[in-house]
């Protein structure tokens, strides 16, 4: 890895702690981000020539901080700055203040910023938008991807929510007991994203963004904390926990994708999902099965399965009828179609998904899938339009490939024929 994207890597990290400080000092999210890029900008000229500092997230905070303070400062003309050199980030002083900063006061800020974002003064579907740009730092592109609706659309909607949140002067203190419990499912959907986007990465090179997987399980953790006793969390968490336990396999020394039934199960991590399944009993226990309790059972069954041969396929179909009876999506009929490629053959998986075509039109997966089946069922140069389609859609070069791969798999096929 390079220094620069090692750097890149550490400040994506770090955003989440370093956002949440930042907003509870000054109340105002444009500011704190703000403050943040600053601080960012500092790192990308400093750290470079002087090498990370011990706690890259604190740093980040007391320079963003001071950076913010700096502006008010010249805002409000009350005060004159001093010299350039007094305060500047190129002297050594910042680095040793923020290394003395105590590190477990920020790191609650994240959870804390969650529950201010998903505020029920703003609409459903503004709540996780903001949360997921003001916490996690996920573009505009990047969400509008995870809501399937476009760019444009998106950013205005984060707009709204930031304009409503300021002249509404929303507080930015922790909520109380009852206000946490209302707010539990926008804060639950918004971690799981968080943590779709690093099991899936919307950007970069990366296949798998293992930071934003780690935090996403760290925030499950803090959650389930608060409502020991909530099933849907536990749900969660263990769904996250055997998910990511599969994270060594799912790329190979290339860094390109593995799918599930090409996976070494060597790899997956024990711990992970022995924590996952244990999770998942005492879920459903609660005889209360959620959606995440309902994709946390999927993922244990795979989970359990030592080979691909020994999937339980049919108890996968059963429990996505139930998922999509909970949850109504295209997604998860979209999911729901491998079950039935597996039980039911290719051509009816196709039958499942071609009422899908238009409202996935945009959809990377539903065309590499489609185009997977159309393989399947000797309809090579359908599959072969399918393929290039979500060529086009790729987000990352990762997914090109993996669907090149398709192509030349059905380019050798097409000449043995």
């Amino acid at each position: 890895m390079t220094e620069l994207a090692w750097i890149e890597n550490t400040l994506t990290s770090a955003r989440p702690q370093a956002m949440g400080a930042l907003v509870r000092y000054f109340r105002d999210l444009d500011r704190a981000e703000e403050a943040f890029q600053e601080a960012c900008l500092r790192a990308l000229r400093n750290w470079p020539m002087k090498g990370p500092p011990r706690d890259p997230t604190a740093w980040l905070i007391f320079v963003g901080r001071n950076a913010a303070l700096d502006g008010v400062r010249r805002d409000s003309r009350n005060t004159a700055l001093p010299p350039e050199d007094k305060i500047s980030d190129l002297d050594d002083v910042e680095t040793d203040m923020a290394e003395r900063l105590d590190d477990a006061h920020y790191r609650d800020d994240i959870l804390r910023l969650m529950f201010v974002c998903c505020h029920p003064d703003l609409p459903a579907t503004q709540q996780v938008a903001l949360a997921l740009r003001i916490v996690s730092g996920l573009s505009v592109r990047q969400i509008a991807s995870a809501f399937l609706i476009g760019e444009k659309a998106m950013e205005q909607r984060i707009t709204r929510a930031k304009r409503r949140v300021a002249e509404a002067n929303l507080p930015f203190t922790a909520p109380n007991a009852v206000e946490r419990s209302k707010r539990l499912g926008s804060v639950a959907a918004m971690i799981y994203l968080v943590f779709n986007e690093g099991y899936s990465a919307t950007c970069g090179a990366d296949v798998v963004r293992a930071s934003l997987c780690d935090e996403a399980i760290r925030l499950a953790r803090l959650l389930l904390r608060l409502f020991p006793s909530e099933p849907e969390i536990m749900g969660l968490l263990a769904l996250m926990l055997l998910q990511h336990a599969r994270s060594a396999a799912r790329t190979d020394a290339d860094g390109n994708a593995v799918l599930l039934d090409d996976q070494d199960r060597t790899l997956w991590n024990r711990s992970g999902i022995e924590e996952g399944l244990a999770l998942v009993d005492k879920a459903l226990r609660h005889g209360q099965p959620g959606p995440y309790q309902v994709q946390a059972a999927i993922a244990a069954l795979h989970a359990r399965a030592k080979t691909p041969e020994e999937t339980d396929w049919e108890e996968i179909d059963l429990l996505y009828q139930m998922l999509e009876s909970q949850t109504p999506s295209p997604v998860v009929t979209l999911n729901r179609s491998v079950a039935i490629s597996k039980t039911q053959g290719p051509e009816a998986a196709l039958q499942l998904i071609a009422p899908l075509a238009e409202r996935l039109s945009g959809y990377f997966y539903y065309h590499g899938v489609r185009g997977a089946y159309l393989s399947k069922t000797g309809r090579a140069e359908e599959a072969r339009e399918a393929f290039d389609r979500a060529i086009a859609l790729a987000r990352t070069p990762a997914e090109a490939a993996h669907i090149r791969q398709h192509l030349d798999q059905l380019a050798v096929m097409t000449q043995v024929n």
